[in-house]
């Protein structure tokens, strides 16, 4: 087999690559609520291990891990189910599942970072899909595994190579988190002034207690002390003290419970027009593109605030062929079926999806962030209402649109929208920042990794 490669790359299987190839296949360790954290095929995902929910006991590490002991830059490599999902290692005493091996390359002959993104090339995932068996879950053997071909540069150019790409991956990684500790800050704030009702309890306490209940409405908004909120500049005391004005000081029995006095229980029917989306007939042809309109499918929909890419494109007769399910620019997409159910995400622009989502198309746009965290919040309900005791959890649209939820007085959400505004805006920029890093990362791979760029050139960026 011969490849257009440098000259002075060599062309090597993986197997006399490697300093160690770990494999704990055929075997199930027994699993605790805490202990060693398991690396497992389903946390291995686009490049990173994500936050693991597994364990091993601490007492049985050594007992378990008796095939090798994972290290610090090792790479692991999903064999099945999927097949092919590649990550690096970053923190010591990890443990590893079945349907995981890890990869060590050679010392001086085969950088890890280099590995890392040499296993998601083109050129290797091809070779894994061509040697693996079976027919509805593919997986490979590890004696075909080692036979896989790889094209080894000069360990000064591995470097270079890993550094650029990992450069990118860690800003990309870097923005990820940014979002999701803004995120957080958004969800903790909503389940206080409307869950957990905190300003409003507090001013229930103080009249109570014959006490100032504004000022004591404004601690808890605040999470400051009265003698912080006395030192507060005259504008800040000033708006804090006219959001602490709107929150009631009572609370209510309505049929979710105890609400503050005046607000509203209502349905999403209420608040917007939910859109059951919908596929192209299989009879049109040219119905999707490789570029074009977002088409959302479950798929799309992650961890992630905004749906800034998609697996699909629907071209110019996709979308007549479905017109009547087009979603507006932030509306809100909510999966109905299956064991993603409840899973929401907002639109940042104008899309189509498929029949597995329902979307709402807000009649107040200031509605949008109060009832994406409200949403997000309710997952396990939403998913426990559709599941009903059946084997696929669905929720329908008529189901759907007659959700309750809890509307507070439409200025106290202003107030809030103003707030975390800024929040979701940061989000949505990170998130777009992501996909130009990931469109040229995945441009310089195959680039890079056919030596096809002098990589001295790009070493200092």
């Amino acid at each position: 087999m011969s490849f257009d490669f440098p000259k002075n790359w060599k062309q090597v299987v993986l197997e006399d690559a490697l300093d160690a190839l770990i494999d704990y296949r055929g075997k199930t360790p027994k699993k605790v609520d805490k202990g060693i954290p398991l690396i497992t095929a389903k946390v291995v995902k686009s490049g990173r291990i994500l936050p693991m929910d597994e364990f091993i006991a601490d007492e049985d590490y050594e007992s378990w891990m008796v095939r090798g002991i994972p290290q610090i830059s090792d790479i692991v490599v999903t064999t099945e189910a999927p097949l092919g999902e590649v990550a690096q290692i970053k923190n010591a005493n990890v443990a590893l599942a079945q349907r995981i091996v890890t990869l060590r390359g050679k010392v001086d002959f085969l950088e890890n970072d280099f590995l890392l993104f040499l296993m998601q090339s083109d050129f290797v995932q091809n070779q894994l899909e061509a040697r693996a068996t079976g027919s509805t879950v593919k997986g490979i053997k590890q004696s075909e595994l080692r036979k896989i071909i790889l094209p080894i540069p000069p360990i000064v150019e591995q470097k270079c190579i890993g550094k650029i790409l990992s450069d990118l991956d860690d800003k990309i990684h870097l923005n990820n988190q940014i979002n999701q500790t803004l995120e957080s800050i958004a969800q903790a704030i909503f389940k206080s002034w409307f869950i957990d009702f905190d300003p409003v309890r507090a001013k229930i306490t103080a009249k109570q207690e014959g006490k100032d209940t504004e000022l004591a409405a404004m601690c808890a908004i605040s999470s400051k002390s009265e003698v912080e909120i006395q030192q507060m500049s005259d504008d800040d005391f000033t708006e804090l003290q006219a959001t602490a004005a709107l929150f009631p000081d009572e609370l209510v029995e309505s049929e979710l419970g105890e609400v503050p006095k005046g607000w509203e229980i209502s349905k999403i029917s209420k608040i917007g027009k939910v859109i059951t989306g919908k596929t192209p007939s299989s009879k049109i042809e040219n119905s999707f593109a490789e570029k074009g309109t977002f088409f959302i499918t479950p798929t799309d929909i992650d961890t992630e605030v905004f749906v800034t890419n998609t697996n699909r494109y629907l071209s110019e007769y996709g979308e007549i062929a479905i017109k009547n399910s087009k979603v507006d620019e932030g509306s809100l997409c909510i999966t109905c079926i299956g064991s993603q159910m409840g899973k929401v995400v907002i639109t940042p622009k104008s899309a189509f999806t498929n029949q597995q989502i329902n979307s709402i198309l807000l009649f107040n746009s200031t509605l949008r962030n109060y009832i994406f965290l409200n949403l997000r919040q309710r997952r396990d309900e939403i998913f426990l209402i559709g599941s009903g005791g059946s084997t696929m959890p669905i929720i329908n649209k008529s189901t759907f649109e007659s959700l309750n939820l809890i509307l507070p007085d439409l200025a106290l959400i202003r107030k809030f929208d103003n707030f975390i505004s800024p929040f979701f805006n940061n989000i949505l920029s990170n998130s777009v920042e992501n996909i130009e890093l990931k469109n040229i990362r995945d441009a310089l791979l195959p680039e890079l990794l056919a030596g096809k760029i002098n990589v001295s050139m790009l070493k200092d960026m």
